[in-house]
């Protein structure tokens, strides 16, 4: 299965946009973002559970990274609600659940095989955040390969880069982003390729963005 498979290529997907599709397990349905493969696959997707769902135990051969959107996310006896960021290292197996339902935004395949260790960041804790060129940063990863973090933006505040080196992803937690004459709203995804530049405007005050920055250019862990 392909899907926005064209990394050189800008993409973006908004909440108009998405278009709901059930997994092999009852209950769970994906919105799919882009996608290179079958089950086993190089993915970026939502997810969502509906209340007292699962997953059978299974591995990530190229790891999985989660942002857990809404609701709260279950692994074995830990629960994560809505703010919690989990990466999960190529190799490693989890069994997943929710008993009130969630929805994630989940990257599959998508790790280098250096990294090896489990990764769990609690985005609603205040000392997680600091001030950063006028707007409030949660770090929740960095390697020599790619960036990962946070953005909490007031009105008005700029996401400005002339020329991203790997590219960049974006998904809008809460509220939006300005790019012209366009309007980014929540739930938007936006992937735009490495060499291109980005100059996006918070439309409202404590808008919410993910950032991952450098990775569209890293040799990504071969799947089975």
């Amino acid at each position: 299965m392909l899907i926005n498979h064209d990394f050189t290529r800008r993409v973006t997907v908004s909440c108009d946009d998405y278009y709901w599709v059930h997994s092999p397990q009852t209950g769970i349905d994906r919105v799919m973002l882009d996608r290179i493969g079958g089950e086993q696959a190089r993915a970026t997707s939502l997810v969502r559970y509906l209340p007292q769902t699962s997953f059978p135990e299974h591995q990530h051969p190229g790891g999985e990274e989660i942002l857990v959107l809404e609701g709260q996310f279950s692994e074995g006896n830990r629960d994560y609600p809505a703010g919690w960021y989990l990466r999960n290292p190529p190799g490693s197996s989890h069994q997943p659940h929710s008993n009130k339902g969630t929805q994630l935004f989940v990257k599959l395949g998508q790790m280098t095989k250096r990294e090896t260790v489990p990764l769990r960041i609690d985005s609603r804790a205040p000392e997680n955040w600091r001030e950063d060129g006028g707007m409030s940063v949660c770090p929740l990863f960095e390697s020599a390969e790619e960036r990962v973090c946070l953005l909490r933006m007031d009105s008005g505040s700029l996401l400005v880069a002339p020329s991203l080196k790997g590219g960049a992803e974006l998904l809008i937690v809460e509220g939006n982003l300005i790019e012209g004459n366009s309007i980014h709203a929540k739930g938007s995804w936006i992937r735009i390729p490495s060499g291109h530049g980005m100059a996006f405007i918070a439309g409202i005050d404590k808008t919410l963005v993910y950032l991952k920055e450098g990775h569209l250019d890293v040799e990504q862990v071969t799947l089975p």
